[in-house]
């Protein structure tokens, strides 16, 4: 019989500062516990302390141990987490959005499959976090705004009302987009940098005003 005061068990994938940051908000979350770890530092899945220790790939392994465990992919690098969420071809169902205790998410944000809240993040009203995201430490999005799939805001880094980071961007910490900006698909706002124009698709922009930096080809 299902207790509504158990915690529901959360696999984390990526056992590496991210991923430990990921722990910790499992460690502090009153609806989750531990219950697994995958990296592929693992060859085999072994116990230690009690927690299965394993290879990525035998997260579907885990989940038949567990079936009413959740995961969360805890590799901080944008192109690698969509990677291995690729790999591993999940249902949507299958993956936590987690949010931290010490957080402000209102109450009609949309959170997305696999997206992480940390501490002392504030995501205002109307406000979309795709799947797979991180709103770093200390960071705001503020209304309307929308932080798109596998994108990331790094610590303090301010997303105005109406700001959009497209799929796989990331916003440097303490870089901010003024409201209704726009940053591309799996582009970059260097840390510090100030956004006052869209930024367009694969493209990495720093400084106040953000300006492009040229690729070398």
């Amino acid at each position: 019989m299902h207790h509504y005061s158990e915690k529901r068990p959360i696999i984390v994938i990526g056992q590496g500062g991210h991923g430990r940051v990921i722990m910790e908000i499992v460690r502090v979350s009153p609806q989750y516990r531990l219950t697994a770890i995958a990296d592929d530092r693992y060859s085999e899945v072994t116990l230690c302390a009690g927690l299965p220790y394993g290879p990525i790939g035998s997260v579907p392994l885990m989940l038949e141990d567990e079936p009413t465990a959740q995961v969360v992919i805890g590799i901080g690098d944008n192109k690698i987490r969509r990677a291995v969420a690729e790999r591993l071809g999940l249902a949507d169902l299958s993956y936590a959005a987690l949010v931290h205790p010490g957080a402000h998410v209102a109450g009609d944000v949309r959170l997305g499959p696999g997206a992480v809240v940390m501490p002392g993040a504030v995501i205002g009203p109307g406000a979309v976090i795709g799947a797979h995201a991180i709103v770093n430490s200390g960071a705001v999005v503020e209304h309307d705004a929308i932080v798109g799939p596998f994108a990331h805001v790094s610590p303090n880094g301010t997303l105005a009302g109406a700001a959009s980071i497209m799929e796989g961007a990331h916003v440097g910490s303490g870089a901010v987009l003024i409201p209704g900006v726009r940053l591309g698909h799996w582009s970059v706002l260097g840390a510090g940098g100030v956004a006052i124009r869209d930024v367009p698709d694969a493209t990495t922009a720093v400084g106040v005003p953000a300006r492009a930096i040229p690729h070398n080809v």
